[in-house]
């Protein structure tokens, strides 16, 4: 497929299937049990329509935006996504150079296929948060946020909706498994140390933490703390009450729990809550600008893909990512131009309603 007839994240997604092999195009691509969750976070875009307001002055629209104290180019980051050498011989390093070139925040997975380190070598001017699984063996937790801070990293971003895989079916019918040649360096450490095999998942994370965990993971780092994986306005305020700066609505994609809301639709709820104690985030589904103006509308700062960046890496690498969300970008600039907002922060609760 040639780069022209790339026009949106629709078309790279089709392209990126030509790319990958089944297995890996259907780990990224999947979700969790029948995948209604995964399609709700679609089709929730579709319960809400934009409000534009008209003769505005819109000569100087821009998508640009701050995020806890980050400037970046449009209110799209992106979501932590793991085994990206799946979808390209770069993996994280290609999406490192595309993300920093697009002027946005990159959040790199516990379960990269490249080190904290080389990561922050491969953009050293690039924006970058790190995405914390919290295992057993608290020496690595603090060792893994101690290098991000040291890195430049500027904030950890903790999942707390794992504290089991997903049972992601599109996997066992593709005997999907994390090929011999993908380095993953979290797993190795971590189970040398834990004396498991690395290719399971389910040892990565500590299935018995609670609320009160938080406090130590917050005396151990002055870095900016969001957790991720929250739909109710109750876990939303506990995450604020143990000291995060923020929390991002999150199903994890519709791969962990089937059935659950979609993001969007919970967004509302934490947001109410939340006030103006937290940013608040929100990743699922997003595929267009009006997704985001949408997102922004019912309270979001900023939304993150993890999708969408994946597909522009398996089709172009780091050139692919930057290009992808620049489309995102124009997308977003259009949309709010449309609505009658020169910015992000001109997007108003008035600018969305219910559709009929």
């Amino acid at each position: 497929m040639d780069e022209p007839q790339l026009l949106n994240v629709w078309d790279y997604e089709r392209a990126a299937e030509e790319h990958l092999d089944p297995g890996a195009f259907g780990y990224f691509a999947g979700g969790a049990n029948d995948e209604w969750t995964m399609r709700e976070n679609r089709a929730a875009f579709e319960r809400w329509v934009l409000r534009p307001r008209m003769l505005v002055d819109v000569s100087d629209t821009t998508a640009a935006t701050t995020v806890l104290g980050t400037e970046v180019s449009l209110p799209v980051l992106v979501a932590p996504t793991a085994f990206q050498r799946m979808a390209h011989p770069e993996g994280e390093l290609a999406m490192a150079r595309g993300v920093a070139a697009a002027g946005t925040v990159m959040c790199l997975s516990t379960i990269a296929t490249a080190t904290i380190e080389e990561v922050a070598t491969a953009a050293p001017d690039g924006a970058r948060w790190f995405q914390l699984y919290w295992s057993t063996d608290r020496g690595v937790v603090q060792d893994m946020v101690d290098r991000a801070a040291a890195e430049g990293y500027r904030a950890i971003v903790l999942t707390v909706d794992l504290p089991e895989l997903g049972r992601r079916e599109r996997d066992l019918r593709t005997g999907f498994e994390i090929p011999e040649n993908v380095p993953v360096p979290a797993f190795l450490a971590l189970a040398e140390r834990a004396g498991v095999k690395p290719t399971d998942i389910n040892w990565l994370v500590d299935n018995s933490l609670t609320w009160r965990d938080l406090e130590w993971l917050r005396s151990v780092s002055l870095l900016p703390l969001l957790v991720k994986g929250i739909l109710t306005a109750e876990d939303a305020l506990l995450a604020i009450e143990a000291g995060a700066e923020g929390v991002v609505v999150s199903n994890h994609g519709g791969r962990q729990l089937d059935g659950v809301a979609a993001s969007l639709d919970a967004l509302p709820e934490v947001v109410d809550a939340v006030g103006d104690r937290a940013v608040v985030l929100m990743d699922g589904g997003i595929r267009r600008g009006s997704d985001v103006v949408k997102a922004l509308a019912l309270g979001a700062q900023a939304v993150l893909a993890g999708r969408a960046p994946i597909w522009g890496l398996a089709v172009a690498g780091a050139e692919g990512v930057q290009r992808l969300l620049e489309l995102l970008r124009e997308e977003v600039e259009l949309a709010l131009a449309l609505c009658g907002c020169a910015s992000p922060a001109e997007v108003t609760r008035a600018h969305v309603a219910r559709a009929a």
